[in-house]
Protein backbone atom coordinates (compact mmCIF):
# COMPACT_ATOMS: atom_id res chain seq x y z
CA UNK A 1 0.00 0.00 0.00
CA UNK A 2 1.56 3.27 -1.14
CA UNK A 3 0.51 6.90 -1.13
CA UNK A 4 0.14 9.72 1.37
CA UNK A 5 -1.85 9.98 4.58
CA UNK A 6 -2.69 13.25 6.30
CA UNK A 7 -3.70 12.63 9.91
CA UNK A 8 -6.01 15.17 11.50
CA UNK A 9 -4.08 15.77 14.70
CA UNK A 10 -1.34 17.95 16.11
CA UNK A 11 -0.69 15.60 19.04
CA UNK A 12 2.96 14.51 18.90
CA UNK A 13 2.37 11.44 21.09
CA UNK A 14 -0.48 10.31 18.87
CA UNK A 15 1.58 10.82 15.68
CA UNK A 16 4.40 8.74 17.16
CA UNK A 17 1.98 5.88 17.82
CA UNK A 18 0.42 6.15 14.37
CA UNK A 19 3.76 6.04 12.57
CA UNK A 20 4.88 3.09 14.68
CA UNK A 21 1.70 1.12 14.00
CA UNK A 22 1.75 1.82 10.24
CA UNK A 23 5.51 1.53 9.78
CA UNK A 24 5.23 -1.65 7.71
CA UNK A 25 3.28 0.15 4.98
CA UNK A 26 4.85 2.32 2.31
CA UNK A 27 2.55 5.24 3.08
CA UNK A 28 4.03 8.65 3.84
CA UNK A 29 2.29 9.95 6.97
CA UNK A 30 2.02 13.63 7.88
CA UNK A 31 0.12 15.48 10.58
CA UNK A 32 -2.21 18.22 9.41
CA UNK A 33 0.24 20.72 10.88
CA UNK A 34 3.12 19.26 8.88
CA UNK A 35 0.94 19.51 5.77
CA UNK A 36 0.20 23.17 6.51
CA UNK A 37 -3.51 22.57 6.94
CA UNK A 38 -5.60 24.64 9.32
CA UNK A 39 -9.23 23.78 9.92
CA UNK A 40 -11.80 25.05 12.38
CA UNK A 41 -13.22 21.76 13.63
CA UNK A 42 -16.28 21.62 15.87
CA UNK A 43 -16.64 18.14 17.33
CA UNK A 44 -20.37 18.05 17.92
CA UNK A 45 -21.03 14.40 17.10
CA UNK A 46 -22.74 12.02 19.49
CA UNK A 47 -20.32 9.12 19.04
CA UNK A 48 -16.61 8.50 18.55
CA UNK A 49 -17.30 7.55 14.92
CA UNK A 50 -19.22 10.75 14.21
CA UNK A 51 -16.53 12.95 15.72
CA UNK A 52 -13.75 11.14 13.84
CA UNK A 53 -15.65 11.60 10.57
CA UNK A 54 -16.27 15.30 11.31
CA UNK A 55 -12.52 15.85 11.78
CA UNK A 56 -11.51 13.84 8.72
CA UNK A 57 -14.04 15.55 6.47
CA UNK A 58 -13.03 19.03 7.69
CA UNK A 59 -9.36 18.37 6.92
CA UNK A 60 -10.24 16.77 3.58
CA UNK A 61 -12.20 19.90 2.67
CA UNK A 62 -9.25 22.10 3.63
CA UNK A 63 -6.97 19.86 1.56
CA UNK A 64 -9.23 20.19 -1.48
CA UNK A 65 -9.16 23.96 -1.03
CA UNK A 66 -5.39 23.86 -1.59
CA UNK A 67 -6.24 22.87 -5.20
CA UNK A 68 -3.41 20.48 -5.83
CA UNK A 69 0.06 20.69 -4.39
CA UNK A 70 2.27 18.14 -2.69
CA UNK A 71 -0.61 16.46 -0.86
CA UNK A 72 -3.10 16.19 -3.71
CA UNK A 73 -4.79 12.81 -3.66
CA UNK A 74 -3.88 12.10 -0.05
CA UNK A 75 -6.04 9.98 2.22
CA UNK A 76 -7.20 11.90 5.29
CA UNK A 77 -7.42 9.99 8.55
CA UNK A 78 -8.76 11.19 11.88
CA UNK A 79 -9.44 9.53 15.17
CA UNK A 80 -11.65 10.18 18.12
CA UNK A 81 -10.85 8.28 21.24
CA UNK A 82 -11.69 8.32 24.88
CA UNK A 83 -12.08 6.56 28.17
CA UNK A 84 -15.35 5.00 29.28
CA UNK A 85 -15.68 4.18 32.99
CA UNK A 86 -18.59 1.91 33.82
CA UNK A 87 -19.05 3.07 37.42
CA UNK A 88 -19.39 6.66 36.12
CA UNK A 89 -22.02 5.80 33.55
CA UNK A 90 -19.51 5.74 30.69
CA UNK A 91 -17.90 9.08 31.52
CA UNK A 92 -15.88 10.88 30.35
CA UNK A 93 -16.55 9.12 27.02
CA UNK A 94 -16.55 11.34 23.94
CA UNK A 95 -15.74 14.28 26.20
CA UNK A 96 -12.49 12.70 27.47
CA UNK A 97 -10.21 15.36 25.98
CA UNK A 98 -12.54 18.16 27.08
CA UNK A 99 -13.24 16.78 30.56
CA UNK A 100 -12.70 19.62 33.06
CA UNK A 101 -11.66 21.88 30.15
CA UNK A 102 -9.33 21.54 27.17
CA UNK A 103 -6.40 23.20 28.93
CA UNK A 104 -6.63 21.19 32.16
CA UNK A 105 -3.58 18.90 32.59
CA UNK A 106 -4.33 15.19 32.34
CA UNK A 107 -2.80 14.68 35.76
CA UNK A 108 -5.61 16.84 37.17
CA UNK A 109 -8.27 15.09 35.10
CA UNK A 110 -7.00 11.68 36.19
CA UNK A 111 -6.91 12.72 39.85
CA UNK A 112 -10.52 13.85 39.57
CA UNK A 113 -11.63 10.52 38.11
CA UNK A 114 -9.78 8.57 40.80
CA UNK A 115 -11.40 10.76 43.46
CA UNK A 116 -14.85 10.14 41.97
CA UNK A 117 -14.18 6.39 42.21
CA UNK A 118 -13.23 6.56 45.90
CA UNK A 119 -14.61 3.50 47.66
CA UNK A 120 -15.41 1.66 44.42
CA UNK A 121 -13.92 -1.88 44.61
CA UNK A 122 -11.67 -3.38 41.93
CA UNK A 123 -14.41 -5.47 40.32
CA UNK A 124 -16.49 -2.35 39.67
CA UNK A 125 -13.65 -0.15 38.36
CA UNK A 126 -14.01 -1.61 34.87
CA UNK A 127 -13.31 0.71 31.95
CA UNK A 128 -12.25 0.72 28.37
CA UNK A 129 -10.36 2.85 25.91
CA UNK A 130 -12.28 3.29 22.65
CA UNK A 131 -10.89 4.61 19.38
CA UNK A 132 -12.74 5.26 16.14
CA UNK A 133 -10.76 5.96 12.97
CA UNK A 134 -12.35 7.71 10.01
CA UNK A 135 -10.82 7.89 6.55
CA UNK A 136 -11.84 10.17 3.71
CA UNK A 137 -10.60 8.77 0.40
CA UNK A 138 -9.74 10.90 -2.64
CA UNK A 139 -13.04 9.66 -4.13
CA UNK A 140 -14.92 11.29 -1.24
CA UNK A 141 -15.88 7.96 0.34
CA UNK A 142 -15.73 7.89 4.15
CA UNK A 143 -14.82 4.74 6.08
CA UNK A 144 -14.82 4.15 9.85
CA UNK A 145 -13.37 1.45 12.08
CA UNK A 146 -13.33 0.94 15.85
CA UNK A 147 -10.85 -0.52 18.34
CA UNK A 148 -11.40 -1.23 22.05
CA UNK A 149 -9.18 -2.32 24.95
CA UNK A 150 -10.72 -3.40 28.24
CA UNK A 151 -9.18 -2.63 31.62
CA UNK A 152 -9.70 -1.09 35.04
CA UNK A 153 -9.03 2.28 36.63
CA UNK A 154 -6.18 2.24 39.14
CA UNK A 155 -5.77 4.13 42.40
CA UNK A 156 -2.84 6.31 41.35
CA UNK A 157 -0.87 7.34 38.28
CA UNK A 158 1.80 4.82 37.32
CA UNK A 159 4.26 4.88 34.41
CA UNK A 160 5.58 7.57 32.12
CA UNK A 161 5.59 5.94 28.68
CA UNK A 162 2.14 7.09 27.61
CA UNK A 163 0.00 10.20 27.51
CA UNK A 164 -3.53 11.23 28.40
CA UNK A 165 -5.21 8.78 30.77
CA UNK A 166 -2.62 6.04 30.20
CA UNK A 167 -1.14 6.26 33.74
CA UNK A 168 -4.45 5.29 35.41
CA UNK A 169 -5.64 2.63 32.96
CA UNK A 170 -4.63 -0.85 34.13
CA UNK A 171 -4.66 -3.83 31.77
CA UNK A 172 -5.27 -7.20 33.48
CA UNK A 173 -3.97 -9.02 30.39
CA UNK A 174 -0.62 -7.28 30.91
CA UNK A 175 -0.22 -8.18 34.58
CA UNK A 176 -2.23 -5.21 35.77
CA UNK A 177 0.29 -2.68 34.45
CA UNK A 178 -1.02 0.63 33.20
CA UNK A 179 -0.72 1.47 29.52
CA UNK A 180 1.87 4.06 30.58
CA UNK A 181 4.00 1.24 32.01
CA UNK A 182 4.03 -0.74 28.77
CA UNK A 183 6.74 -0.44 26.14
CA UNK A 184 5.77 1.21 22.86
CA UNK A 185 5.75 -2.21 21.20
CA UNK A 186 3.52 -3.75 23.87
CA UNK A 187 1.11 -0.83 23.84
CA UNK A 188 0.79 -0.65 20.07
CA UNK A 189 0.08 -4.37 19.89
CA UNK A 190 -2.95 -4.18 22.21
CA UNK A 191 -4.07 -0.54 22.18
CA UNK A 192 -7.45 0.69 21.03
CA UNK A 193 -5.76 2.97 18.51
CA UNK A 194 -3.57 0.14 17.24
CA UNK A 195 -6.59 -2.12 16.75
CA UNK A 196 -8.61 0.59 14.99
CA UNK A 197 -5.68 1.54 12.73
CA UNK A 198 -4.98 -2.06 11.76
CA UNK A 199 -8.67 -2.53 10.94
CA UNK A 200 -8.56 0.64 8.84
CA UNK A 201 -5.42 -0.53 7.06
CA UNK A 202 -7.28 -3.72 6.06
CA UNK A 203 -10.17 -1.64 4.72
CA UNK A 204 -7.81 0.62 2.74
CA UNK A 205 -5.92 -2.35 1.30
CA UNK A 206 -9.19 -3.61 -0.17
CA UNK A 207 -9.62 -0.34 -2.05
CA UNK A 208 -6.10 0.77 -3.01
Amino acid sequence: MTGTIIFATGNAGKMREIREILQDTEMEIFSMKEAGIEADIIEDGTSFEENAAIKAEAVAQALRAQDGGAYAGAIVLADDSGLEIDALGGEPGIYSARYMGDSTPYSVKSASLIERLAGVPDERRTARFVCAIAAVLPTGETLTTRGVIEGRIGYEELGDNGFGYDPIFCVPACGGRTTAQLTEEEKNRISHRGRALRAMREELEKRL
